[in-house]
């Protein structure tokens, strides 16, 4: 059996059938397999019929077709089904061969598999890849980590396949070691949530607050993607608002139950921010506002309990719908910000050298987040790599400003109306609280010190030396024996 192809794609839902004949597209032969060998012969038979691709019915039969060393991508559920194929293919394969991961994993067992693929001499990678069925067919954005010696044997496949820049840059380069390809892809991933979730507040705002219809909501988005706000998500938002089924006539939109899933990526941003306490609050809400939508039962009841006032947003329509406008563009700037710190602080603690202009680049076209705003960031860390916080570059602090008032009329006009912003109100105190020289948690510190002896540290003392009181004079003067800030 001959070794011609130049890697091979296990698992055949429409994903990995889209990356495997974007590969073909490029010029490289892929040998294509399913566990459920049907698929294989369905496959070539149509999608595939006519290509380069290579069909095999068995792991000893697809490892023997592949050149040295051999590059094997896995598009498969995460979870134990990535676990059962490495083990199935390690008793074929050699030092030195390659396994890819190109599922939604979650970061820690990207971290586990590579530590244990390389302690036995091969190489592992786990790639993000995000952009959907159309990313996958025409050009996804990929965010590839793992075994450093790794990246040279993809990365003419992964940056051939990938989506450009409209300067030609391919959206894929290497992340780091170990889990950090996947935690890119996670934080990606959240920051998608918080997006959709502001998107469908300003929605909220329009339709309920001045009951603007979707003709009316549909014009608006039109020209909000012409700037600032251009971007797959505005883009898409403002089609679906159009939309109107070809039976009826109605709009789809009004016929769809207002109940939200998820799949976990964005629950693993926030616990993960949690973990590093990085205070990434918006996506935190994102994902909480997806719970309550599932409530909708209990919403239902309360609806018929729980009073609030009229809705009834009054003065210029057309100012307000620019206030709107602002606001999500001042809040979706705080998103990214609070998305790259967190990134920061995972570099710290998995010791990842990660370059933040590039992986704004990734995300610059081919993904779901993909906008003309992630141009800027990219500028924002070519300009300064140290960059403490988005929120401090010139040209997001200039436009903070500009959008600081209506912002604030936005949020205020959500919470007198009882229209429920909870993506942008929570924005807006993150940004209030980063901005403010003194925080209350002085109090904090000498409630936790009352209750716990905690200890605190003092303003008129040097940093990292703590105090104790002795509040009631009956609780002694031993402190506890662990401070955590």
């Amino acid at each position: 059996m001959e070794q011609t192809a130049d890697i091979a794609l296990i698992g055949l839902a429409v994903m990995g059938q889209n990356l495997i004949m974007n590969m073909n597209d490029h010029g490289f032969t892929v040998v294509a397999y399913n566990r459920t060998t049907s698929k294989v012969d369905e496959f070539l038979s149509t999608t595939a019929k006519g290509s380069k691709v290579i069909g095999a019915h068995s792991i000893e039969e697809m490892v023997k077709l592949l050149k040295r060393p051999r590059k094997i991508m896995l598009m498969v559920k995460a979870g134990k089904p990535v676990d059962e194929f490495i083990e199935a293919l390690l008793p074929h394969l050699e030092p030195g061969d390659l396994i890819i991961d190109g599922g939604n994993s979650h970061f820690p067992d990207t971290i586990r598999r590579a530590k244990y693929l390389e302690s036995q001499g091969f190489l592992f990678i786990g790639t993000g890849v995000s952009g959907g069925e159309e990313g996958a067919r025409f050009g996804p954005s990929m965010m590839p980590g793992g075994t450093p010696a790794a990246w040279p044997l993809v990365k003419d496949i992964f940056q051939s396949i990938a989506a450009k820049t409209p300067e030609g840059e391919p959206c894929c380069d290497w992340v780091g070691t170990d889990g950090a390809g996947h935690y890119v892809k996670m934080t990606h991933n959240g920051i998608e949530y918080g997006d959709m979730q502001l998107i469908c507040e300003a929605y909220q705002l329009m339709k309920e607050g001045l009951g603007m219809s979707n003709e009316e909501m549909h014009d608006a988005f039109v020209e909000w993607n012409k700037g600032e706000l251009d971007s797959y998500l505005i883009e898409i938002t403002r089609d679906i608002l159009a939309y109107k089924d070809p039976a009826t006539g109605e709009q789809t939109l009004d016929k769809i139950l207002d109940t939200a899933g998820q799949k976990g990526t964005g629950k693993w941003t926030s616990v993960s921010s949690l973990d590093l306490g990085m205070p990434v609050t918006l996506i935190g809400e994102a994902v909480y506002a997806r719970c309550l939508s599932a409530m909708k039962d209990d919403r239902v009841r309360a609806s018929k309990i729980l009073s609030g006032p009229k809705i009834k947003i009054a003065g210029d329509k057309k100012a307000f719908v620019e206030d709107i406008r602002q606001a999500l563009l001042a809040s979706k700037i705080v998103s990214y910000a609070q998305g790259f710190m967190l990134l920061a602080e995972a570099a710290k603690e998995y010791k990842w050298d990660l370059n933040y202009g590039s992986i704004a680049m990734m995300w610059r076209e081919g993904c779901i987040i993909r906008s003309v705003f992630l141009g800027k960031i990219k500028a924002a860390y070519e300009a300064d790599p140290k960059l403490a916080n988005l929120l401090l570059a010139d040209y997001f602090n200039g436009l903070l400003k500009r959008c600081q008032d209506s912002w604030r009329r936005a949020v205020s006009q959500a919470v007198l109306n009882g229209i429920p912003v909870p993506a942008f109100t929570t924005a807006l105190a993150f940004y209030d609280g980063y901005r403010s020289e003194r925080l209350p948690a002085n109090l904090l510190q000498a409630q936790r010190d009352y209750f716990g002896a905690h200890t605190y540290e003092r303003i008129d003392q040097p940093r990292g030396k703590f105090f104790h009181t002795n509040w009631t004079g009956k609780g002694g003067n031993i402190s506890a024996g662990q401070y955590t800030v």
